[in-house]
């Protein structure tokens, strides 16, 4: 079997959840043993757990979900004490610490932050202590929010160099049409997007739909993806230890961009849009730079160093940036070349709107011919 030298596994409300919607204490020590185990196989762990939430209406004796967001977030804050104080015991038990790190989208837009997490989830497995991970729901709007810990657990598989990513949820993997789980997926289709039913309850958020997008992030950026029963028998040690196949795996694809161009396209949320013309995109399609003359139009409100989309003129988006300019001044050299850029804005600029350097063309989209 294969040996795993850095591994992400996410764990879903419904996982550690008791009949009664409780927080199961056994089932979390259960998932924190079998971790231990597989660090002292000679793997790296870090956890991403959802749960705060659902932590905090138990213990509030709430039965119901609040739809109101302070009062979600205070949930959130209550429950989140309880579930870390949870993992450190259990974890401080098998031999190891345990560091938490609580983080929004806007962690991951900012580059410089994105960075840091890595460096700090590598000072943590450096120092043997297990980073347990989850959405900052105290203070993540809809804004701000990662979207799900399945979304984030692949963002930090990619951002953590993780070569392996499983999602514990409570459903045996990926069903086909006949209710059968699907064993292995090298690819996701129309047909497997299909599978997929979206789902919530009153204690997580999320569905298939979300695991799904999650495995699709994971392969993109060449990691392998299981979805798999967070409640089946030792289903971590059975996997990673004795190489069992359990859930549905989907294949790691080739890496297809670089470590920052996968943070352009994938783990950054655009913050605009620059629609362009024909001859811009015949441009960057032969791995040139965008340039301000082939803008045609500029939408929404970011600054320099933002990542942007980039639409063409067909309305369909082809590309995302790291623009040099903001909207502002976008809007003010849009269609000029640039020896009129300081006549525009009163200063010089680069030369180039979106550096080839700093553009990625989606993966849905290839060069014409």
């Amino acid at each position: 079997m294969r040996m795993y030298k850095r591994i992400v596994i996410k764990i879903g409300t419904k996982v550690i959840a008791s009949p009664d919607r409780n927080l199961d204490k056994d089932i979390v020590k259960d998932l924190a043993s079998q971790a231990a185990a597989v660090i002292n196989n000679g793997s790296e762990v870090i956890m991403v757990t959802s749960g705060a939430i659902g932590a905090g209406l138990s213990l509030l004796n709430i039965k119901k979900r609040p739809r109101d967001i302070s009062d979600l977030q205070a949930t959130a804050a209550i429950g989140q004490n309880y579930l870390m104080r949870l993992y450190g015991e259990f974890f401080k038990k098998a031999g190891y610490l345990t560091g938490q790190i609580l983080l929004t989208q806007e962690d991951f837009d900012d580059r410089t932050r994105f960075l840091n997490i890595r460096h700090t989830i590598d000072r943590l497995l450096r120092h043997k202590a297990v980073p347990i991970i989850n959405e900052n729901d105290t203070v993540a709007t809809e804004e701000i929010r990662c979207g799900d810990n399945d979304r984030l657990s692949s963002l930090v598989a990619d951002l953590s160099g993780a070569d392996k990513l499983i999602i514990l949820t409570d459903v045996d993997g990926l069903l086909d049409e006949d209710g059968s789980v699907i064993g292995y997926v090298d690819d996701i289709t129309p047909r497997i997007a299909k599978l997929a039913v979206k789902s919530r309850c009153d204690l997580g958020t999320g569905g298939m739909s979300t695991k799904l997008e999650a495995a699709r992030l994971a392969m993109r950026a060449g990691i392998e993806c299981v979805i798999a029963n967070g409640k089946e028998r030792n289903v971590l040690t059975r996997m990673l230890i004795k190489g069992d196949r359990l859930g549905t795996i989907f294949k790691s694809g080739a890496r297809r961009f670089i470590a920052k161009k996968r943070w352009i396209a994938y783990s950054s949320k655009p913050k605009g849009a620059l629609f362009i013309d024909k001859g811009a995109k015949d441009a960057i399609f032969k791995n040139k730079s965008l340039l301000a003359s082939g803008i045609v139009s500029v939408e929404g409100d970011f600054v320099a160093c933002d990542v942007i989309k980039i639409i063409d003129d067909e309305k369909k988006e082809i590309a995302r940036g790291i623009a040099n300019y903001s909207s502002r001044e976008l809007a003010e050299i849009k269609g000029l070349k640039t020896a009129k850029f300081k006549e525009a804005l009163g200063r010089e600029g680069p030369d180039e709107v979106v550096h080839k350097n700093n553009l990625v063309i989606l993966e849905n989209h290839s060069c014409p011919n």
